[in-house]
């Protein structure tokens, strides 16, 4: 096996600038004409587990933000016009021989983003260094937010907290934080005693959204046979936003985001704030009941 991960300059969907990175296993494409964000993750080959939009491929310029999809960073808490600064200009990038850095401005905000990506070398594995830093002369509190915007026809998994009967354990396991527009009796959650379960529906008309207090430190998407992991640190003595959410779940008729967030900290001038995600894909049988799930994530999440 060789043990070198191939670094490429390569077109997509109409972007001349994408940077491709690849191991023997996996690989992933990242725009420089927009972003910063990555918008291909796959098996060699294989489908692209990112959702990209028809309507903005190969886009650039103007003042309105754009979902592009893939994966992108932002800041919590959400807010107009704040967390939607347009990112649709070209992005300062740079590789080391291991790790891809991607950096773009926010002028507007007074911030800057950075994705550090290095890829394993052998195995489907990544990591993915997220990095606000403040550009004003005063501080700014925020949530460095990492959002997965994945293809459509999967299912999010998000691990419940440790179940014991009552009355063993009397106090509060987590909070569930729900929009004004969550349904809880949407077809498309599955509310299990050892998982929560979102399933992206393309025909559906409406759009839903939750978020938890994950003490677990990962969460899932499983689709045409492949499971995508994320992992990411919880921190218990810190504050996260919306309500102590640091795992979110959105979904329309188009696709479904995993989202994760750090903690909600007060960055003074000139600092930054890191948010790691560690993201393995895996081949994986079909699993929709607790019983399957622990039996097809259990044991990638051992190793």
């Amino acid at each position: 096996m060789t043990e070198t991960v191939d670094f490429q300059t390569v077109e997509l969907g109409g972007w001349p600038g994408c940077i491709r990175l690849a191991n023997e296993q996996i690989e992933l494409v990242a725009t420089t004409d927009v972003g910063p964000r990555i918008i291909r993750l796959s098996f060699l080959g294989g489908r692209n587990l990112f959702k990209t939009f028809a309507e903005t491929l190969g886009q650039t310029g103007g003042d309105e933000w754009h979902s592009y999809g893939g994966h992108r960073l932002w800041h919590a808490p959400e807010v107009m016009p704040r967390t939607y600064a347009p990112d649709n200009g070209p992005v300062e990038h740079s590789w080391d021989g291991a790790t891809l850095t991607l950096r773009s401005e926010e002028p507007a905000n007074g911030l800057a983003k950075e994705l550090q990506i290095t890829l394993s070398r052998t195995e489907p594995r990544v990591e993915v260094l997220h990095r606000i830093t403040n550009r004003n002369a005063w501080s700014v509190e925020l949530a460095p937010w990492a959002l997965s915007v994945m293809a459509p026809g999967g299912r999010a998994v998000v691990p419940q907290e440790e179940h014991f009967p009552h009355p063993d354990v009397l106090r509060p396991a987590r909070p569930v934080v729900l929009w004004h527009f969550t349904d809880m009796s949407d077809p498309r959650w599955t509310w299990g005693r050892r998982y929560l379960q979102l399933r992206q529906d393309p025909s559906a008309t409406t759009k839903q959204k939750a978020g938890v207090r994950n003490t677990r430190g990962w969460s899932a998407y499983m689709l045409d046979g492949v499971a995508f992991i994320k992992r990411y640190a919880f921190a218990p003595d810190a504050t996260y936003p919306d309500m102590g959410c640091n795992t979110e779940l959105f979904t329309d008729p188009e696709m479904l985001e995993v989202e994760t967030l750090g903690p909600l900290t007060r960055l003074a001038p000139g600092s930054a704030v890191d948010h790691v995600e560690s993201w393995t894909l895996a081949r994986v049988a079909p699993a929709v009941t607790d019983d399957e799930l622990d039996r097809v994530l259990l044991p990638l999440l051992a190793g």
